[in-house]
């Protein structure tokens, strides 16, 4: 939980990858994280980037599914 507690920029790119490293829709993702799939839409769209706890929840799935992400 190291890379978690950094503060990691999730782009448009690096969330899409991550969904698709954990094989999820994006409702599901949007169910895990507590948030919508019109959230997680924006996001990969680059709309909006994650901030504060959703930018850490991110990280924090990531680091727990073995992801490899840059902090």
């Amino acid at each position: 939980m190291e890379n978690a507690e950094k503060k990691v920029r999730w782009d448009a790119n690096s969330i899409r990858a991550l969904r698709s490293h954990l094989g999820l829709t994006q409702a599901r993702l949007a169910g895990e994280l507590g948030t919508r799939q019109q959230t997680i839409s924006e996001w990969e769209s680059g709309a909006y980037t994650p901030r504060g706890t959703s930018a850490k929840m991110l990280s924090i799935v990531a680091e727990r599914n073995g992801f490899k992400y840059k902090a």
